[in-house]
């Protein structure tokens, strides 16, 4: 049995959702739904501190990415793509941070290091948001 994921939040100019335990299909739902009360309250910003989360499975990086989908308008991910064709489009809106060097892993065979910025410190990915 996989171990409950604990999310807790820190408001301020940027909401941080503090994830600690496993990140899977038993929590996949509750990651989405801590994340979209966020989004409803107005928040058009997210940062996900990892340092807590033990393990990612499949479910969790569907979680990850509904996230990223529901921070990431498609409006500015197709003015990037139609100005940058070359480059690819990292969400200015979605960071994740201080994941472990296992869950980094796994975050970056599933692709996700190529789209979203992944910070070793929360206060580097809190300042991504200043620039």
């Amino acid at each position: 049995m996989s171990e409950l994921l604990k999310i807790t939040k820190t408001e301020g100019p940027v909401p941080i959702l503090h994830f600690e335990g496993n990140l899977d299909g038993q929590t996949e739902s509750l990651a989405v739904e801590k994340a979209r009360e966020v989004f409803d309250a107005g928040s058009q910003h997210l940062v996900i501190d990892l340092g807590g989360v033990d393990m990612v499975t499949s479910a969790g990086l569907r979680a990850m990415h509904t996230i990223y989908k529901m921070f990431t308008p498609a409006e500015a991910m197709q003015a990037w793509n139609a100005e940058n064709a070359d480059k690819t489009f990292k969400s200015p809106y979605f960071v994740l941070a201080r994941p472990s060097s296992q869950v980094h892993y796994v975050l970056s065979i599933a692709g996700f290091l190529q789209s979203i910025c992944i910070y070793p410190s929360m206060q580097e990915a809190l300042d991504s948001f200043k620039e």
